[in-house]
Order: structure tokens, then C-alpha cells, then sequence
């Protein structure tokens, strides 16, 4: 082997060598930027030429774009687009065939304007399609070989950094596309947290004042008068819930902010608190609140006002789903080393496919366009993040459709 061949053996090798490299680079890096300019590296390095470009395919406009190189101002690159006919950039794209040419000026596709942009002379050039699977993206061009001219080897070692490169390109848009689209959802999420707060707020106030004169009109009325004020307070007392589950939901979906401040309480007191609460709409349905548990003080270490929240929610979807003139059971007891509540109805029941879902926010078990309870699908989503907030656990029990159900609580013991 003469020693022409064997370095030229070792120049091949060292090429190769430098291909592994970029591949493993490549595959490590998705800033699209990082990329375009390594490749465009790369690719004079391993040619030995002047320069290397990569031009993009703009969908919105039938043209290809410079989006990087080396060895000119990639921005002044960029002010100039590259027409699909006419240019050998163009050509190679269309047609998805490499373009070996070692006189440039001689060829009519030759697009003279970017080289006057940039005042930069190309005299030689290889340039290679950058496909993902059939479609073409964009190509790959090497210029000015600095030692003789562009071979076939150029062109096969182009051709698998153009492959390279095509596959990095594609995962970086795909990561950057993906990136936008969580901003959209962060944005839209953060737009309805307002909403749903500024709403919450708004309408507290003429809510207390509709509940305040209603409770009077009622009492003080009689016959079918003090049936419409009843009305009128079971209308504004379910709107008032409505708020308080929009108030808790908005809370819930900023948890970094939510403050916990745990209390040695009695378990009692939360569940007769939270019982407070709904007894005026538990009495509209005729549905009677049952204490189970005994008043030996059973101590729990809770935010009193969150437990209390959850387990409004959890009586509030017991009241909704239950017949008139049923009970509704409230118990508590110790369980070992942690403390058990439960709310126990006699309504509609839960098929088992369905108990986990029913946490899940906004989830109707009943279709929308044939609902007969109302609400809004967030209360015992509501009660599960507040409870499971503070170390507790909540599930649902149910022997089936029309058996009732229980939703059973553990919380941290005193």
C-alpha cells in the first residue's frame, strides 16, 4: 500500500470516526440553533471546504430559506429567500437528487443573488436533500472544496450527515411545537384561574344578600308567598355552592400557593361544621343529616377549614344524588394509627368501572344532554385535593347502580 493510500485511509477513518461523533451529538441536543450550527460545522470540517449552509423549506411560502452556515453572515443569508425553480438548491430539493458540481458559475440554475448578498464567490459545489422518511425538508450544501474537487466520497459523507441531521431537526421542532402548545395550555389555564376567581368573588356578595333577605321573606311570609322565598334561598343556597367550588377548584390548581395550617382539632367538630353548611339544602330534599360516631373527642391534625371544605363537597354530592327523605350518614372512628370518616347515602349508587373516575375533575357519570342532578363535576375532585393536601386519603365504595355508596376519608391522627 503506498503511503498515498494509506493516508488516505486514514483520512477516511477519520471522517468516519467524526460521523459517530456528531451522530451521538446530534442525538443529545435539541436546541435547534446548537444544531444547525454544528451541522453546518461538521460538514466544512469533514469536506475540507469553505463553507456549508443548510436551507429550510418554508411552508408558508413555496421558497427555501437559509438557516444557517459557516463562513458568511448567516442573518444577511437570511435576508434572501431561494426560489424553488430556478436555483440549484431549488432543483435539489424538487427533485430529491444530489447535485455534484465543480464549476458552479457555468450552470444557468446558479442563483446568483445570494452570492452578490453576501459578496461571497462559490466555484464548487455538492448539495445533498435532507429527507424525514419520503418528504424532503430542506438541503444541505457544501462549497469550495480547498484541495481539488468534490468526489463521491463528499457526496456519500454529506449525505449521511444530511440524514443525520434531518432526524435532529425534525425532534427539535417537534420539541419546540410541543413546548408552544404547554405555554397555550399554561396561558389558558391561568386565563380560566382568573376568570374563575374574579367570578367567585364577584358574586359572593349579592349571593349573601339574596340568602339574607330570602331567609326573612320565608319567615316572615305565609302560605305560597313563603313557598316562593324557599325557592328563591334553595336556588341562591345552590349557587352558593357553585362558588365555593369554583373558589376551592382555582385554589387547588395553584397548590404552590395554597397555605395548610394544621391543628390539633376534633374530628367532630369538622364533620358538625361541614354538616352546618349543607342542612339548609339537605332540608329542602327532606333529607335528614345522621351523626355515627361517639362524642369522645377523636383528635385529628388538619387545616380545620380545608377538611371541613372537603367534606362539604362530599356531603353536598350525597345530597344531590340521594332520594328525598332519605338519610345521610356521617360517621367517624379510629383505625389504627390514622383516622377514618365516611358520608353515606342511599342514591343512585356507583358502578365499579367508575369509582376512580368519579374524582377526576369535570367528570359526569350521567351523560350531559340527559342530566337530572346538576352540578358541575368538581366537588369531589375538589374534596380529593384538599384532603389528600394535607397526608389524608379519599375513595369511594359502592355495591353497585341503585345500592348507594360510601366515600370514605383517612386523616393524619392527632
Amino acid at each position: 500500500m503506498t503511503d498515498h493510500e494509506i493516508r488516505d485511509l486514514e483520512q477516511h477513518n477519520q471522517q468516519l470516526k467524526r460521523l459517530v461523533e456528531l451522530s451521538v451529538t446530534l442525538n443529545s441536543t435539541l436546541d435547534l440553533d446548537a444544531l444547525l450550527q454544528l451541522i453546518t460545522g461538521t460538514a466544512t470540517e469533514l469536506l475540507d471546504c469553505e463553507a456549508a449552509s443548510i436551507l429550510l423549506y418554508d411552508e408558508k411560502q413555496p421558497r427555501l430559506y437559509f438557516a444557517a452556515a459557516t463562513g458568511s453572515n448567516p442573518k444577511k443569508l437570511a435576508e434572501v429567500p431561494v426560489p424553488i425553480e430556478g436555483s440549484l438548491a431549488g432543483t435539489i430539493f424538487r427533485t430529491n437528487r444530489t447535485i455534484v458540481l465543480n464549476n458552479v458559475e457555468q450552470d444557468p440554475r446558479h442563483y446568483s443573488l445570494v452570492s452578490e448578498h453576501i459578496h461571497f464567490h462559490v466555484k464548487s459545489l455538492v448539495g445533498v436533500p435532507m429527507l424525514i422518511k419520503d418528504r424532503v425538508i430542506g438541503v444541505l450544501e457544501a462549497v469550495n472544496k480547498r484541495a481539488g474537487i468534490f468526489s463521491e466520497r463528499d457526496e456519500t459523507i454529506l449525505s449521511v450527515t444530511a440524514s443525520h441531521a434531518a432526524i435532529a431537526i425534525h425532534n427539535a421542532r417537534l420539541l419546540a411545537t410541543t413546548r408552544q402548545a404547554l405555554e397555550k395550555v399554561k396561558e389558558s389555564d391561568r386565563l380560566k384561574s382568573n376568570f374563575l376567581s374574579l367570578a367567585s368573588h364577584e358574586l359572593r356578595t349579592p349571593l349573601g344578600i339574596i340568602i339574607g333577605y330570602a331567609s326573612f321573606l320565608r319567615e316572615d311570609a305565609k302560605g305560597e308567598l313563603s313557598d316562593h322565598a324557599q325557592h328563591v334561598l334553595n336556588a341562591a343556597l345552590q349557587m352558593r355552592s357553585l362558588v365555593e367550588d369554583m373558589t376551592n377548584l382555582t385554589m387547588l390548581e395553584t397548590q404552590g400557593l395554597m397555605i395548610v395550617k394544621p391543628a390539633e382539632v376534633t374530628l367532630q367538630s369538622i364533620l358538625k361544621a361541614a354538616c352546618d353548611e349543607v342542612k339548609e339544602i339537605a332540608s329542602a330534599h327532606q333529607q335528614k343529616l345522621v351523626f355515627a360516631f361517639r362524642e369522645t373527642p377523636i383528635m385529628v391534625k388538619v387545616d380545620p377549614d380545608k377538611t371541613a371544605s372537603a367534606f362539604v363537597n362530599l356531603l353536598n354530592n350525597a345530597v344531590r344524588f340521594s332520594p328525598q327523605g332519605s338519610e345521610i350518614i356521617v360517621g367517624a372512628a379510629q383505625q389504627g394509627d390514622r383516622i377514618m370518616a365516611w358520608i353515606q347515602d342511599h342514591g343512585v349508587g356507583i358502578e365499579s368501572d367508575k369509582l376512580k373516575k368519579i374524582f377526576e375533575g369535570f367528570y359526569q357519570a350521567e351523560p350531559p344532554n340527559t342530566r337530572h342532578y346538576g352540578g358541575l363535576g368538581i366537588g369531589l375532585t375538589i374534596a380529593k385535593g384538599l384532603v389528600e393536601a394535607q397526608g389524608g386519603k379519599i375513595w369511594a365504595e359502592s355495591d353497585g347502580e341503585g345500592k348507594g355508596s360510601t366515600f370514605k376519608v383517612l386523616l393524619p391522627k392527632a
